[in-house]
Formats: C-alpha cells, sequence, structure tokens
C-alpha cells in the first residue's frame, strides 16, 4: 500500500485551444515509497517490485570510467532520440518531468521513449520525482526545467551513496550552457556530443546525434527566402493575405508542388514552381502560400525529371522548371493555374528516411549525400565517418533542419538496413517508407489473447442464434487463411429465399481499450505484401480463432434478409451467431461448381442461387449510376522456399468475385442504415466524395482527341458514357478508359456521421447516399468499431464512452484513412519490387498502352504484367536530332514525325537496369513505331514474304 507522507492543492495555468486562459487547481500528492530502479538496491521499500536498471551498470568510456546512469535532460529526450533508441544505450534513467514535457511537445517522440521503456532489454527506468517527497519541486524554475532535474539527479546521487550503490548519475544535456550549469551545482554532468564521442566500441553512434543546434556559418550564400515567423502567419492567414495547406510535392518533378487550400469557399489546389518558390517546403508539411499576382500565375510543366539523373551538385543546380517557363504555348488565361510561393512552416512534416549514400571518389570523408527511396523527397546532407561501410546499403536518416545558406536539408544517419536490392531489406524499406507498422505483438497484446485449447461453452451458445445447421461457405483466393465472410442461401416455403451474410466475430475476442484493440487501431489494417502479410491482430485470432474455417465452429455477425425471386428485400435482421461453414472454397472451386450440372449438392446449389441474386443486384446499382471501373491487378506465383516470384500474370475475374462483391456490399449498406439510424451523431460510415468535373478535363480531352465523347455530370451520365466508349479494332480501349477514370477520382474516406452534413455522406463510386465497412474486421479496424455499434444497437452487447464520442470516432477515422492509404501504396510498392525480380536477367516485348503523354516522355501500362513505368524519349545522354513538340490542346506528342496520344497502342521491351542508385528498375524501351535513334531492334524476328518450307518428317 502506498505511503501518502503529503497532500497538497497544486495551481497551474493552462491555456483551451480557443485562447482562453484556465487556473487548474488539482490535489497533488507526495509519496517516500517510490524506489530508485536498482534491482539490487537495499535502502529502497522492501515492496518494491518495478526495478528496471542492471546493478552494475557497465558502459566503457573515456570520459566515464566508472559504473554510471544516464538521465538524458528534456533537450537530449526530445531531440536525440535516435540516440537513446541505440542498442549500446542501456540503464538509463527518464525522470517524469521530462516524460511528461516530451508528450506535451511532440508525442510522436514520446512514443518511441515509452517502446524503449517497455523493452526489457534497455532496462529504461521511469523515475516519479513529481511524486516523490525528496524530488518534488515545489517553486517556480527560472531555467525551465532544470531546477526540478537537478534535485532528482542530487537525490540518486545521495541515495547511491546510502545505499553503496558503486555507480553514479550522469546528466546529458543538449548544450555546454545547461551542462556548466549542472556543474555548478555539483552534479556530474557532459553534453550528449561530449559522451558519445568518448564512448569505446560504439564508432558509428556519433552518427545518429541531431545537428539540429548547430549554427550554420552565416558567410554562406543565402540560396531561400528568410520563413515569416507564427505570429506573422498567423496574423496573414486571419487577415487573408496568407493561405494555410498541405503541401504536396510532385512525384515526377522534383521542382514542383502544390497546395490544397480554401478559396472563396471551395478547395483549390495552388502550384508551385521553382526552388525560390518552394523554399524548403516538405512533403506533407503544413505551409503558410502567398499567391502570386495574376500575371506570374503559370502551368504544370509537364516535364518528368528523373532526380536520380539531374545535376543537383550544390551550387550548380538545374532549375529548368520556373514559373514563367510553364506559361508556354498557354491558349488562353482560363488555361493558367493559381499559382503561388511558400512563405512560411506552420508545422513540419520530418520523419526517417530510407535511402542510400550517394557515391563519391572517395568515401573516406565525413560529409555525405543521402539520396532517399521516396522520390518526394530531397536529398539530405549527413556527417558519418562510416561512408566505406554504408555505401551500396539501405540507410535510415533523420532530418535535423534546413538552412536557408544549403540546397539540402541537414540530417543524420540512424541506422543501416542492409544490402541494396536483397528482398528483405527492400521489403523493411517498403513498410518502413509507408508507415506500416510491423513490429512483433508486445507481450502486453499477446496476453489479451484467449489460451489454448480455446473451447465454445454452452453459456455463450445460450447466447447467440445457433446457425451451425444452414448450408453456408465461403469463396476466397487461393492461400487465404484470413476468411472474414460467409454466405448462405435457401429456398422459403412461401416462394422467397433467404440469405445470408456471415462476417467473423473479432468484436468478441478484443474488448475496447485493452492492449490488443489499442494495437490493433494503430495499425488500422492488415497489409498485404506479394511474399508475406502484416496482420493488424495476432495470428491466432487472424487465421484461427476468428477465420471462418471450413468445418469448424466460429463465431459470426450474421445479416440475413428474405428477397423476393427478383432480389427485392422483405425483411431484414441482425444477430450475434454461433456457425459452421461447410466448405471454404477458391474464386475458381466455386465457379466450377456453379458452372458443372453434373454437381448438386447443397454448396452447388447455394452457390448458383447465390450467383442468380448476385447478377440482379450488379444490374440494379448499375442502373442507379454505380460505376463499373477497372484496375490493373497481377498474380505472382512464387517458390515455396524462397518466396522468390517464378510466374507474373494478369488476374483473371470470375463471377464468383462479382458475387461475394455484391452481398458484401449490400451487407455494408445495409448495416450502415442502422448504425445511423441508431446513432446518428457517432456512426463510423465510408463516403467517396464526387469529383470536380474540371477534375476529367484532361481525360475528356484525351476522348475528344479519339472521338469519344465522355459525359462527367454525374456519376450515372459517366457510366453510360463509360458503357458506349468503344474504338473499332481496339477492343482494350474500354478497359483502358476505365482504369484512367479512376485517377481522377476522390479517395474514399472514413469519417464520423456526426462531424458532416449529411448531404455529403454519399458514395459517388457506389451510388448510394450511405454507405460502412462491415465485412472485414480480421483485416480492418473500421469494421470493428461497426460491429460495436451495430451489436449496441441490437442490445447484444454494451456500450463504452468513446464509442460514442464523435471527436473521438473521427480522429480513429483520421488514422484509418492515413493506415489504409498507406496499405494500397505498399501493396503497390511490393508488387513492383517483385515485378523488378521477376525481369532480373529477362528481356522481353510486350504490347502496351498509353496512359499519360508528358513533354518528354510517356507513361505507359503494360496489361499482361499489370505493369505501369515511365518511357522517356528525350536522350539526354545521347546525340540525338529528334525534336520532340507537345500539344497541350490535343495532350499529344510529337516525336520524329510520329504522333503520340493517350490509349494509343505501342509495342515495348522490358528490361532490368542495374545503374540506378537506389536499386534496379524495370526500364522501357520503345521498339514501335520505329522512330530512327529512339527505338530499338525487336526481339521477334519479322515475318518474310514466303512461308517456310515444311520439315520433312522422317
Amino acid at each position: 500500500m502506498a505511503l501518502l507522507n503529503e497532500r497538497y492543492l497544486k495551481t497551474s495555468i493552462r491555456k483551451t485551444k480557443k485562447g482562453a486562459i484556465l487556473k487548474v487547481v488539482r490535489e497533488h500528492y507526495l509519496r517516500s515509497d517510490i524506489g530508485c530502479g536498482v534491482e539490487s538496491c537495499t535502502a529502497c521499500p522492501p515492496n518494491y517490485t518495478s526495478s528496471k536498471l542492471s546493478s552494475l551498470p557497465i558502459t566503457e568510456s573515456s570520459l566515464c570510467a566508472y559504473p554510471h546512469y544516464i538521465v538524458p535532460d528534456v533537450t537530449v529526450a526530445l531531440r536525440q532520440i535516435d540516440f537513446l533508441e541505440d542498442s549500446d544505450i542501456k540503464n538509463v534513467i527518464i525522470l517524469q518531468t521530462v516524460l511528461q514535457e516530451v508528450r506535451q511537445e511532440r508525442l510522436t517522440v514520446y512514443k518511441r521513449v515509452r517502446d524503449a521503456i517497455r523493452n526489457p532489454d534497455k532496462c529504461f527506468y521511469v523515475f516519479s520525482n513529481e511524486h516523490h517527497k525528496d524530488t518534488y519541486f515545489r517553486g517556480e524554475s527560472e531555467d525551465g526545467f532544470s531546477d526540478a532535474i537537478w534535485k532528482a539527479v542530487k537525490w540518486y546521487g545521495a541515495h547511491f551513496k546510502k545505499a553503496r550503490v558503486e555507480a553514479e548519475p550522469v546528466l546529458l544535456t543538449g548544450d555546454e550552457d545547461s551542462r556548466d550549469k549542472a556543474c555548478k551545482e555539483g552534479i556530474i554532468a557532459y553534453t550528449v556530443f561530449e559522451y558519445c564521442e568518448a564512448l569505446l566500441g560504439c564508432p558509428g553512434i556519433a552518427d545518429k546525434l541531431s545537428k539540429s543546434d548547430v549554427v550554420v556559418s552565416t558567410k554562406s550564400q543565402i540560396i531561400f527566402p528568410e520563413h515569416l515567423s507564427a505570429s506573422k502567419i498567423h496574423a496573414g492567414v486571419k487577415s487573408g493575405k496568407l493561405l494555410q495547406g498541405t503541401f504536396q510535392a510532385s512525384r515526377e518533378n522534383y521542382l514542383e508542388g502544390s497546395t490544397s487550400v480554401q478559396m472563396d469557399g471551395t478547395e483549390k489546389w495552388i502550384l508551385i514552381q521553382g526552388l525560390q518558390n518552394l523554399n524548403r517546403a516538405f512533403h506533407g508539411d503544413a505551409v503558410a502560400i502567398e499567391i502570386l499576382p495574376e500575371n506570374d500565375w503559370s502551368l504544370p510543366s509537364g516535364v518528368v525529371t528523373d532526380k536520380e539523373a539531374a545535376d543537383v551538385i550544390e551550387g550548380k543546380v538545374d532549375d529548368d522548371v520556373k514559373p514563367a517557363a510553364a506559361k508556354i504555348k498557354a491558349r488562353k488565361e482560363a488555361d493558367l493555374r493559381v499559382t503561388g510561393k511558400v512563405v512560411g512552416i506552420v508545422r513540419r512534416n520530418w520523419k526517417s528516411y530510407c535511402g542510400t549514400l550517394l557515391p563519391l571518389p572517395d568515401m573516406r570523408g565525413t560529409h555525405h549525400t543521402f539520396v532517399p527511396a521516396n522520390h518526394n523527397i530531397p536529398r539530405i546532407r549527413i556527417e558519418t565517418r562510416q561512408g566505406p561501410k554504408l555505401l551500396g546499403q539501405r540507410i535510415v536518416v533523420s532530418i535535423d533542419s534546413w538552412p536557408r545558406s544549403s540546397r539540402f536539408p541537414q540530417g543524420h544517419f540512424v541506422t543501416a538496413l542492409g544490402q541494396i536490392g536483397d528482398k528483405d531489406t527492400e521489403n523493411e524499406v517498403l513498410l518502413l517508407e509507408h508507415d506500416v507498422p510491423h513490429q512483433p505483438f508486445s507481450l502486453a497484446v499477446l496476453a489479451d489473447l484467449p489460451r489454448l485449447p480455446w473451447n465454445i461453452s454452452e453459456e455463450e451458445i445460450g447466447k447467440r442464434t445457433d446457425l451451425r445447421d444452414l448450408c453456408i461457405c465461403s469463396v476466397d483466393p487461393p492461400g487465404c487463411t484470413d476468411i472474414d465472410d460467409a454466405l448462405h442461401y435457401r429456398e422459403l416455403a412461401n416462394g422467397n429465399c433467404e440469405v445470408g451474410v456471415h462476417i467473423a466475430d473479432v468484436s468478441h475476442f478484443i474488448r475496447p481499450n485493452t492492449a490488443i484493440d489499442k494495437e490493433a487501431a494503430d495499425r488500422g489494417n492488415t497489409v498485404y505484401l506479394v511474399d508475406k502479410r502484416i496482420d493488424m491482430v495476432p495470428e491466432l485470432l487472424s487465421s484461427n480463432l476468428c477465420s471462418l474455417r471450413g468445418g469448424e465452429e466460429r463465431f459470426a455477425f450474421s445479416c440475413i434478409w428474405e428477397m423476393t425471386p427478383k432480389a427485392k428485400i422483405v425483411n431484414k435482421h441482425f444477430t450475434k451467431s454461433i456457425i459452421k461453414s461447410q466448405a471454404a472454397l477458391t474464386y475458381a472451386e466455386a465457379q466450377l461448381k456453379i458452372d458443372d450440372a453434373k454437381q448438386t449438392d447443397q454448396v452447388a446449389l447455394s452457390l448458383r442461387g447465390l450467383n442468380r441474386l448476385a447478377k440482379i443486384l450488379k444490374q440494379q446499382r448499375l442502373r442507379k449510376g454505380a460505376l463499373n471501373l477497372a484496375s490493373p491487378e497481377v498474380r505472382f506465383e512464387v517458390d515455396s522456399e524462397t518466396h522468390d516470384p517464378t510466374g507474373l500474370e494478369a488476374k483473371e475475374l470470375k463471377d464468383t468475385n462479382s458475387l461475394v462483391e455484391e452481398f458484401m456490399l449490400l451487407a455494408n449498406i445495409t448495416v450502415a442504415i442502422k448504425i445511423y439510424d441508431s446513432f446518428s451523431n457517432c456512426a463510423l460510415l465510408r463516403r467517396h466524395p464526387s469529383p470536380n468535373v474540371t477534375n476529367f478535363d484532361t481525360l475528356i480531352k484525351c476522348a475528344n482527341a479519339k472521338d469519344v465523347k465522355l459525359n462527367v455530370a454525374s456519376a450515372k451520365e459517366l457510366a453510360t458514357s463509360l458503357n458506349e466508349a468503344e474504338i473499332p479494332n481496339q477492343p482494350y480501349f474500354n478497359t483502358l478508359i476505365r482504369i484512367l477514370t479512376t485517377r481522377f477520382m476522390m479517395q474514399a474516406v472514413y469519417f464520423s456521421s456526426g462531424t458532416i452534413p449529411e448531404a455529403e455522406f454519399h458514395h459517388y463510386g457506389l451510388a448510394t447516399p450511405i454507405y460502412t465497412h462491415f465485412t472485414s474486421p480480421i483485416r480492418r479496424y473500421g469494421d470493428l468499431i461497426v460491429h460495436r455499434l451495430l451489436a449496441v444497437a441490437i442490445s447484444a452487447d454494451k456500450t463504452y464512452p468513446n464509442l460514442l464520442d464523435k471527436h473521438h470516432t473521427q480522429k480513429l477515422c483520421n488514422n484509418l484513412n492515413h493506415r489504409h492509404l498507406m496499405a494500397q501504396r505498399a501493396s503497390r510498392a511490393s508488387i513492383q519490387l517483385h515485378t523488378h525480380l521477376f525481369f532480373k536477367d529477362k528481356v522481353v516485348e510486350e504490347d502496351a498502352y498509353i496512359l499519360f503523354v508528358k513533354r518528354n516522355a510517356l507513361q505507359v501500362l503494360v496489361p499482361k504484367y499489370g505493369l505501369e513505368s515511365m518511357l522517356f524519349l528525350d536522350k539526354k545522354d545521347e546525340s540525338s536530332s529528334v525534336k520532340l513538340e507537345y500539344d497541350e490542346t490535343e495532350c499529344s506528342l510529337m516525336v520524329g514525325g510520329m504522333k503520340f496520344q493517350t490509349f494509343d497502342p505501342i509495342v515495348v521491351q522490358l528490361s532490368v537496369e542495374k545503374s540506378g542508385l537506389q536499386h534496379s528498375k524495370v526500364k522501357l524501351s520503345l521498339i514501335k513505331p520505329v522512330i530512327p535513334s529512339i527505338s530499338v531492334p525487336s526481339l521477334v524476328e519479322e515475318p518474310t514474304s514466303k512461308p517456310p518450307k515444311k520439315k520433312q518428317k522422317t
């Protein structure tokens, strides 16, 4: 039992979000039973059990040759987290004062500190100095938090002497001034830079120190304008002179970007071009924008730059793309884009980045240039003495600052991941780059799992509808083990039929506010790579207890309809159930059962009934204006041992794909209506905003050039236009235009129903006024929340405060939207990586189609492999007399007398180029049409005029 020696009122001043100043008075308790954390300490209370510090901390150092514990101050904890996370840094005392300030200043760093504290190998200990009667500092500190920190460190020194602990507390500071002040107080203190330089056997640890406090020489040439202060930005935004938005760097041209802002009550994208106007803005930064005069407005350049080949040596910057240059051939003022410049940074989006070092003639120096794998990120200057060792490796770098006098930001080395091109290393890179949490599940999470052997109790069966006698089956891709959904169909005596969608009842196993629930909420979704799956929940649930495997009894949440033979819904109800799937089929197996008339078992009959209804439901959706779009999807054949790709082909969709999709859509819509009726203020829904009709301008222009008319006034008219879009002798054209149409759509997002008007709930692509996700709770956390809402709505479970808090739900939705987008991009990056591996040592020739025409390149799709890549036509490294003429009117490019337009078929050669800085990449070369000095010879021999002689039989 805690010994409360003192209780008094603590007063603090807090500022609200609206700017009001509040005086907060709280009871503050001081205790005498808080231990030092050293496991062998005899002076601490005998009932104190949370010791984490080693009895004899050994750290080899020329500066601290004695056993010691590190005590970082606030500056070190905030700015040197990469140093603290290093595996060689152990036995660290984190003061409560420091931890609270880190949490207040930077939540992402706070989470990383907490992760280090939870790691038993690190031996990090949180000392509650704010609640210890001998270390609590009551007065107002004249020097930030230093007085409270000094008092705690002094207590440790005295306590160790009393307890005969043969070690000293060593305070690490971020600067010399703080160190000197601490030394005057009789404390052993060093700057973190001094401490790292003196460590023995850790040659690379000094490279991990952030240099954000290092002063850059004022004699350097100023390259960029100065950023406005926070107060000037606030005043400018308030007066309307400045606009605030999030900066998005161009993936095609590192000298361009854009920012989404609110102008005249509508969202507009502001074009930003040239280094000066970009003014050190980073992808994802919240920035302040000043609109340029109309005579300086511009157009996107349409030029694709290869950042690896660009001349970006400091002092020799290739800055061809400037605002004035992009207005060439503007047909009229209406074509120009509103153009602006970055004048200030509201909030940085800096994080750690993966990439490699730029090779230099001599890598033994300390100054190096880091080239990020992400094309949206500029190169970064770092200092490291490990240049020769790190050359050819994937490394991680963090950014410290970006001075006005530097062409590139300044950063520091964090860690090495492995050799460039190694598949495991590249997988790690794509997971880190796309912010995919992939660490093993913690012990706290695993402790929330059911104990094995797991059995269904009679008590639980009594709470559920028993559907084990129904003929239920699941249909999934081959190799699927996380089976979320299953279906049943049976005919009723009144001539109608009953259809059920049964979804894994994950909410039974994952209860609110548990460790496993918090972990799933943070991960947001399962991420599918070509050769692995990053689960949202541990495998015991995802592939076993929750998975609706064939022949096994499982808990489900069922949505059941009574329908007429024409798929009109007569009745519906929801229930928590227990089911036993009769079969877990692949799409191909289910299709075979439907097509083979000889198969008359109950599963086959059910599938035929479901298939008939699904076709009716699909036609009903399409008549309402639902879009039937397309995307190039591929399937890899992977070696079972090495997991390397051995085959690659475009996915073939069957009727059973559509069968499952239709009933999942119907279940999602039905549940959305139910939870919104029950919780109109906090339902978790999903919407797909209608795109601005101007988004389709480029597509309309390209279609017009092919004498195809598109009507984009509404989703229904667009759907009709797409159905009618055909070009004689080009059967792939309709698929191609559907693929392109998706590129001009808005992103579908999760949202809380109480945060926007009901008129904005509409899902554009599905043509439904309301929608949610209910059918995949094993792999999507949003579905799990929807399950909880539905369970409360039908009185099958109890609620909890956060479930009914619209603001909490919206905050959750923001994370889910981010995780969903990153998961999509990570999956595409995995496909791209394995495509590179598949084409290694191969040169093939394939038919392709032009998706987009740029000023110097063609964006090309190879349907057979679902591969999309850039085909460069400007031969900068070769002496070529071929002239390129770009026509904005019809989005065409004239190359050597040959016109290229969107949708045009071409023939390309695919090979792997191994000269890239980052890794080998698929290179496209033009074969047909033949353009001298541009095209490469065909690999296929042209047929001769005379057929070859038949080989004589012998």
